[in-house]
């Protein structure tokens, strides 16, 4: 069923996902209170929409696609909200929790673990939207969420290196068969942080300027996050930013666990000499759990993502099991999953395997694929 365009302009149909906003009452509560309500973040984040997802079932209508900015309206208002507002919250909590006598040591740590979790979750994920849009405004809030928790290399990696070359072994963030989390998290920490350096240099280099000219984003990148943690030392000392790291580095994994899943064991095929087929809707894992593509704005519809990457989420379509790979459950019950390896291998092996053979039947070696041993993209 497509939603028409007069119909998904409405502020009723975008309300829904502006569900993450009643996230941050959350973290202030947590910072009143203390005690039990610290750790409401990561249970209602994780757990309470992994109930809602098995409570409210599948989302499967699409937008439409003649849809407008105009019509978008709303849901981009959501997404540049959130800047802001994550800005106050994270920064006011770093003000009033490190001197805070009430809360003890334990207990400022165990809340920004939730913040990491939101700033991560919510916060990153609306970098995300806000990044792909040709809205200069736009892109800048992107960046400045991602310098909230000091991933700004984060912009170039995903738009120069993931987007391009996805599935690949030039791809850091394609998560390898057999490749446990805990392999992929040191190894896409290190490898996205190069990609994403080469690939702004390379592209000054084909101006004919060095990697040290201005306009290299890096430096951008280095001065709003210094900037961030200039301001938490400020605002809270040096208990400030050790909370402003907390969050920070929740929120890294956060992503990452995410990146993780979105291509688990899935490549494009190698053509010879270093050529890939284009990237197709079955190279990305795809979600249709309404209740977590409400509070992670459709990133669950990856697969349309990657294969038309400057559709705005509300008009992000969803695939059959005809079209694309299916995750059997929403993000937030996946990521958990993804923790322990035995069980992530039960879960996604079979699946992976049904994927091969659907689409490429005709590939009887997979150890090339397996290992990332197959050339590099030219």
């Amino acid at each position: 069923m497509t939603i028409p365009a007069a119909e998904l302009s409405k502020l009723t149909r975008a309300l829904p996902f502006a569900i993450s906003l009643a996230l941050i009452p959350l973290a202030w509560i947590g910072a009143f209170y203390g005690g039990w309500t610290v750790v409401l973040l990561p249970l209602v984040t994780w757990y309470m929409f992994s109930f809602l997802d098995a409570a409210i079932g599948l989302n499967t209508e699409n937008g439409d696609l003649d849809a407008t900015d105009d019509d978008l309206f709303w849901y981009s208002a959501i997404t540049i909200a959130w800047v802001p507002l994550q800005f106050l919250t994270l920064f006011g909590m770093i003000w009033y929790v490190a001197p805070a006598e009430h809360l003890s040591s334990l207990e400022k740590v165990v809340l920004f673990f939730g913040v990491g979790v939101i700033t991560g979750t919510v916060g990153i994920n609306y970098s995300h939207e806000l990044m792909h849009q040709k809205n200069k405004l736009e892109r800048f809030m992107g960046d400045a969420l991602l310098a909230m928790v000091l991933y700004s290399h984060f912009r170039s990696e995903h738009l120069l290196v993931h987007h391009r070359y996805v599935a690949t072994p030039k791809d850091p963030v394609t998560a390898r068969w057999n490749e446990s989390f805990y392999r992929f998290y040191p190894r896409v920490l290190r490898q996205s942080l190069l990609s994403a350096w080469n690939a702004e240099k390379g592209m000054l280099a084909r101006k004919d300027l060095p990697w040290s000219d201005r306009s290299n984003p890096f430096f951008k990148y280095w001065a709003m996050q210094g900037g961030c943690i200039g301001l938490a030392v400020i605002l809270g000392g040096w208990t400030g930013l050790a909370l402003f790291l907390i969050q920070a580095s929740v929120a890294i994994w956060q992503l990452e666990l995410v990146n993780y899943v979105e291509h688990y064991g899935l490549t494009r095929k190698h053509l010879g000499d270093g050529k890939y087929e284009h990237v197709h809707p079955h190279h990305s894992w795809n979600a249709a759990h309404k209740a977590s593509n409400w509070l992670l704005i459709n990133l669950q519809r990856h697969s349309d993502h990657h294969y038309k990457p400057d559709r705005r989420f509300p008009v992000l379509q969803n695939y059959t099991d005809a079209q694309a790979p299916q995750l059997p459950y929403g993000y937030p019950v996946m990521t958990v999953a993804a923790m322990f390896p035995p069980l992530w291998r039960k879960v996604m092996h079979p699946r992976v395997r049904k994927w091969r053979e659907m689409y490429y039947p005709e590939i009887t070696d997979w150890k090339p694929y397996n290992k990332a041993q197959n050339p590099l993209p030219r």
